[in-house]
């Protein structure tokens, strides 16, 4: 593997991306870091910040088959994964793909469903098939979930699971733009959004051999055992009810594989995991009612678990 290809190529896709988002570089930075591990991705944050767009954009850079699923109340698990209907010309049941056989899956608004269909992409999103009538179908690669949802309203939504949370490698919020962003936005997209001015950079074969391929960073087993004991400490916090599941530490270990590639390392590094902690793990930690009833949040408990764990020795040493 060549990490000058993961770096060129990271570079390339947050340069097309940003041509329809403004200011919101490190965001769209982790969202190429998550498609490179081959995680889905929870954006959760008002209406008319740019969450939609940013991920239509980078969908487009990406040149890979691209899906998106309005989240309603009415919708089925069938709507998601398929379903065999009878063909009375053949007399035999023939199989109608659902949405979720695409390589890049947009999930609108995805806490508007039901739990029973959201559940209808956990199998999806986990072992990257489907069931239909009892028979297995494999999604096509690279498949990845990248879902919306609003924090805001509460009429006619149905919070995320834990289970499903733990499924999406990171979650990110993108915020409101500042003033001279939103003026900079105003002047590059006017009255519309030119997605037309996106261009491919890569395709899903490549993004397949180099999601494979960033599997070969070295991770040495001082940084692993560092993203061991903070996630341990998560789970032995006082403060919080739920800590990181061994899934999030293979979550986070994944990440810095890739971080590292993105940043021209073929080897990770203790501030890979500093950089990473929280979007990968504050998602899967559920604060106790004691600590939320003293205006504690989940961010700041993360924040006091790290400070607590002692980074592992120098980049030189760990080399040695």
């Amino acid at each position: 593997m060549t990490v000058t290809r993961v770096k060129e190529l990271s570079d390339r896709l947050l340069n097309e991306t940003e041509k329809i988002i403004v200011g919101k570089t490190d965001k769209i930075r982790l969202i190429i870091m998550s498609v490179f591990a081959g995680g889905h991705v929870l954006l959760e944050d008002l209406p008319g910040v740019g969450k939609t767009t940013l991920i239509k954009a980078l969908s487009t850079a990406l040149g890979c088959d691209f899906r998106r699923i309005q989240f309603v109340p009415d919708l089925m698990p069938s709507d998601i994964s398929g379903m065999r209907i009878f063909n009375q010309k053949s007399g035999e049941f023939e199989l109608v793909n659902g949405p979720v056989m695409t390589n890049i899956l947009l999930a609108d608004e995805i806490n508007r469903a039901i739990p029973r269909t959201q559940s209808a992409l956990l199998e999806a999103m986990e072992e990257r098939q489907v069931t239909i009538d009892g028979e297995s179908i494999k999604l096509p690669e690279p498949f990845l979930v990248l879902a919306t949802q609003n924090p805001v309203e509460s009429e006619s939504t149905f919070p995320l699971p834990a289970a499903q949370m733990d499924r999406f490698l990171i979650k990110l919020s993108l915020g409101y733009p500042s003033q001279d962003e939103e003026l900079r936005m105003l002047g590059v997209l006017g009255d519309r959004i030119p997605f037309e001015n996106v261009n491919v950079a890569t395709n899903a074969d490549e993004l397949t051999t180099l999601i494979k391929e960033i599997s070969k960073v070295r991770v040495s087993e001082a940084v692993a055992g560092y993203i061991v004991r903070i996630v341990d400490a998560t789970r032995n916090n006082k403060e919080l009810r739920m800590g990181a599941s061994p899934r999030g530490s293979r979550a986070l270990y994944k990440a810095v594989k890739v971080w590292a590639a993105m940043n021209g390392r073929d080897y990770a590094i203790p501030d890979d995991v500093l950089e990473l902690a929280h979007p990968v793990l504050e998602h899967r930690l559920v604060l106790s009612s004691e600590a939320g009833f003293a205006g504690h949040t989940v961010e700041d408990v993360l924040d006091t678990v790290i400070a607590g764990v002692t980074p592992p020795p120098t980049e030189a040493e760990l080399l040695s």
